[in-house]
């Protein structure tokens, strides 16, 4: 059958099918004829009405989306005898397209031929697409009808079987292989028109989405484009330092009652912005929308925070109510910007910024310039290159709308505001569509009017789970704008609802960042030559990170304390045991041998025995051998455990202490601190086991202690240097006092009075408490002080003599010499807890030390604690953050160029349209 046959079989049917296809045209797609960004939708419908228009029932039962179907029912019925001929007439379309695609790969010598069969094609698809057209609507029609009209029972039992059938058909249809290529791919362009759809608000069936094929593929590729420039722009942020490197936000503007915060909401389709009575809204919120069409998952995220992902929208919104209310009233506003990441499959990739609402009187309590102080922050923020989305409620005159004043300041010839008018069903629709036909202020980008505000009886429902709002806020919008196809109507060219707010964002969006690449470019250029000339002169050129700097960091300090390990053993330990112990045996000597400190000016009374008696007593006197075994118990149960244990503990943390400060953790608390945590750690850890340990080993020393020959001379030596070193200590102390009491002879003066007093020559009343002699209370109490430290040189020089002498050379005579005996026992206890000292602490403490560092500042530690380790030192941040700039600025630059290159792929893909549309005219030309 010839080519000129088939059309002339199939006209009648193509003009039926085309009146079905215009009528059907989705009027929320359009855009209003002032604006930048016109919509297809005109020019497709004025095309198709070259199509003669039928006039069978059919054709009209689809004019109208509401009209019921029971008043045709009986005239569809009659014509089932047509469906035959339309499912042929789908079949031979089928089989002309499969021809086509076998033409259009031929040969291309035969370019005449090759044309007629794309003619002939041409028209078997759209006869193809106008049938499936009229095949949805007509379903749709009747599922609409179904659910509001009560059907006979026969006819419910009709559709059922019906029903059923499909099902079968649909379940069955995968188990018996593998699916056949077409199938696969009508799979694959379903799913990229359910995400795409998703994303523009559409419903999640591809049979709701009133979209051609090109509008489809058009808008996936906006999207992408969009997507890159985000990231793009959330680069620069970061880098920030410049104006120059910023790409355009929208800004979101309006007063408090202007339904702001709802349009916002239900393009994220989430109620999650602040709500209050008072003003909630105190800083700027940088909404960035990702689009995740491989996900359901649907979260949000405060970068500068590290929350993590946040999946329940509520706790976002108490999240931002707190960190808006923790601006002080008296402030009211502040600049500084929240920054949220909201990812989800059903959201459109946008950049916005929502602002504090405008006001008109400001409240009690709050500060009188509370309303300049928003103004300025809204000029801020609405500078160019960003885009301006001015809401005004539509009860309200656009001549008293703040957002619409406010855009005019900055943009006078409305270039780059976009007019949001809410609450679209509170006013008249004659008077809704005057407002978005607005000459008196017109805006380049047009107006939009929505009613975003939650259905009533769909606010209950949501609030108790459901997962989002836009589908709700969605049906309102297209149940009320239908109900007036006058006002609202496509023939009346104007832009209603939030699925054509979605989609004109992102549009005004992707156009007005690929209007700033050029420069933004040049301007990162420029950025990267300068960080690239820092790096090289001042770092030359050195790669630095804060992983490799916290590893070289840490294996210095590592190798500064094995030095440490060497250095300190066993005979560092038992010489700084041995003096901790002299110190004790002093204090022994002191309380029980030496004299006493002067507390009174009374006579002092008589001692019943006097030091300087003890190289005379009698060998086997009770009193000096009492006096030496009580001492000598004394030191032994002074708990040598625990002060052995306490002493070796505390030298080593004083030189891991020493060995922080002089490494490059000096400059890191948060290291520092780590540290020393570490060594603590162990240390208390090790500390109870190590002193009952010590404790229980020099347990026989409390009841017998054996002394030999070799043991006295080394005691009597070493106490001689004891002695001598205490006797240099006081004479430090009296010289201090001197000093005090300003001289010698002054302080010679107060001694003599003090020591007359204490030899009952002179008598003072009241101990002296408010002077006497001439000498003020505090004089006086210098003078006994001096008084004291001048006896106890005495002792000591009288002490040193007799140590010296032959009577304490022979270990018989250990009463005479107390001084000895107990540096003797001194000596064996510090030699026997060394030992165990070395074994159970030091040992240990070694070799745990280096590996806790390595879990505390290794291993342990996150990618953000690293990052602020690193930080804590001023040049190795500012190195990092050259590196860090340096790195993001190329990876932009990179991105860039990725981004030109979609751009040439998308004029491409459009010139080629262009010409496929310029063959397809030039077919039909040749009829």
């Amino acid at each position: 059958m010839s080519g000129r046959l088939i059309t002339a079989r199939l006209q009648p049917l193509a003009q039926r099918v085309s009146t079905g296809a215009a009528r059907h045209f989705h009027h929320y797609t359009s855009s209003s004829a002032g604006g930048l960004l016109r919509s297809d939708a005109a020019v497709r419908a004025a095309r198709r009405q070259i199509w003669p228009v039928g006039n069978t029932p059919f054709s009209n039962a689809v004019a109208v989306r509401n009209a019921s179907f029971m008043r045709i029912l009986p005239q569809l019925l009659l014509k089932f005898a047509r469906i035959p001929a339309l499912f042929g007439g789908v079949t031979i379309a089928g089989l002309a397209y499969v021809q086509y695609q076998a033409t259009q790969a031929g040969n291309y010598a035969m370019d005449v031929f090759s044309r007629t069969k794309s003619t002939l094609t041409g028209v078997a698809g759209g006869l193809f697409g106008g049938a499936k057209d009229i095949a949805d609507q007509t379903w749709r029609g009747w599922e609409n009808t179904k659910e509001q009209v009560e059907l006979p029972d026969w006819m419910q039992k009709i559709l059922r079987i019906h029903e059923e059938i499909g099902e079968d058909k649909g379940q069955g249809g995968g188990s018996g292989g593998p699916e056949p290529p077409k199938e696969s791919r009508a799979g694959a362009g379903a799913a990229a028109v359910a995400g795409s759809a998703a994303a523009y608000g559409y419903d999640q069936s591809s049979e709701d989405d009133p979209r051609s094929g090109n509008e489809v593929a058009r808008d996936d590729q906006m999207m992408v484009l969009t997507k890159k420039m985000i990231e793009i722009r959330n680069i620069l942020q970061t880098v920030g330092q410049s104006n120059a490197l910023t790409l355009p936000s929208i800004v979101v503007i309006g007063s408090q009652s202007s339904g702001k915060s709802s349009v916002l909401e239900a393009i994220v389709g989430h109620e999650f912005l602040p709500k209050g009575s008072n003003m909630v809204t105190r800083r700027p919120i940088e909404l960035t929308l990702v689009n995740t069409p491989d996900s359901q998952a649907e979260y949000g995220e405060f970068p500068s925070l590290g929350l993590g992902k946040i999946t329940d929208f509520s706790h976002i919104q108490r999240t931002l109510t707190e960190l808006n209310l923790a601006v002080p009233d008296s402030e009211c506003v502040s600049d500084d910007p929240i920054q949220l990441t909201i990812s989800s499959p059903h959201v459109p990739d946008l950049s916005l910024i929502d602002l504090p609402g405008y006001i008109q009187v400001v409240g009690h309590g709050q500060p009188l310039e509370l309303k300049q102080k928003i103004s300025d922050l809204c000029d801020k923020y609405i500078q160019p290159p960003n885009v301006i989305l001015a809401i005004s409620a539509a009860d309200v005159d656009l001549a008293n709308s703040t957002a619409l004043r406010a855009s005019r300041r900055v943009d006078p010839r409305g270039e780059r505001t976009i007019g949001v008018v809410t609450k679209m069903d509170l006013v008249d629709p004659m008077r809704g569509a005057s407002i978005l036909n607005d000459k008196k202020y017109p805006l380049r980008l047009g107006y939009v009017g929505v009613i975003s505000r939650v259905p009533p009886q769909s606010a209950s429902l949501w609030k108790k789970g459901s997962d989002s709002i836009s589908s709700a806020i969605t049906k309102n919008e297209n149940t009320y704008f239908s109900a007036h196809p006058l006002e609202y109507g496509p023939e009346a060219g104007l832009n209603v609802g939030t699925t054509t707010l979605r989609k004109k964002l992102m549009q005004v969006l992707e156009q007005t960042m690929a209007a700033s690449l050029q420069s933004t470019s040049a301007a990162i250029q420029q950025e990267l030559e300068e960080a690239t000339y820092e790096f090289k002169v001042q770092y030359n050129d050195r790669p630095l990170s804060a992983e490799s700097y916290l590893a070289e960091s840490l294996d210095a300090f590592k190798h500064s304390f094995k030095e440490f390990a060497e250095s300190f053993g066993r005979p560092q330990v038992r010489e700084m045991l041995k003096e901790e112990l002299d110190q004790r045996v002093l204090d022994l000597l002191a309380a029980r041998y030496w004299n006493k400190p002067i507390t009174s000016l009374s006579p002092t009374p008589p001692e019943p025995a006097s030091l300087v008696d003890l190289p005379t007593a009698h060998p086997d006197s009770l009193y000096w051998h009492r006096k030496l075994d009580a001492s000598t118990s004394a030191l032994t149960k002074i708990g040598i455990g625990r002060l052995a244990t306490t002493a070796v503990s505390n030298a080593l943390q004083a030189h891991v202490d020493r060995l922080v400060a002089q490494s490059t953790f000096a400059s890191h608390p948060f290291a520092r601190q780590a540290i020393t945590e570490a060594a603590s750690g162990i240390l208390n850890e090790r500390f109870y086991s190590t002193s009952d340990q010590v404790e229980n080993c020099i347990k026989p020393y409390k009841y017998e202690i054996d002394v030999e020959d070799v043991e006295w001379a080394r005691g009597r030596e070493n106490v001689a240097g004891v002695l001598k070193n205490e006797l240099k200590a006081v004479e430090e102390a009296t010289e201090m006092l001197e000093k005090e009491v300003g001289g010698r002879k002054r302080l010679k003066e107060v001694v003599g009075f003090v020591e007359k007093c204490r030899k009952g020559e002179i008598t003072v009343e009241g101990d002296g408490a408010t002077g006497a002699g001439g000498f003020s209370r505090e004089l006086l109490q210098k003078g006994k002080e001096a008084s004291f430290l001048s006896d106890r040189a005495a002792l000591i020089r009288m002490r040193m003599a007799a140590v010296k002498s032959k009577q304490c050379a022979s270990l018989k005579n250990k009463y005479y010499c107390p001084e000895i005996f107990l540096d003797v026992v001194s000596s064996k206890l510090t030699s026997t807890a060394v030992l165990f000292l070395n074994v159970e602490l030091l040992s240990e403490f070694f070799y745990s030390f280096p590996r806790e560092l390595d879990i505390r500042l290794g291993r342990g530690l996150s990618k953000y604690e690293v990052e602020r380790f690193a930080k804590e030192d001023p040049k190795i941040k500012a190195h990092l953050e050259v590196i860090r700039r340096k790195e993001l600025l190329e990876l932009a630059l990179n991105k860039m160029e990725g981004l030109r290159e979609l751009d040439v792929q998308e004029k491409t893909r459009r010139v080629r349209d262009i010409k496929k549309e310029k063959n397809r005219s030039s077919g039909w030309s040749l009829f």
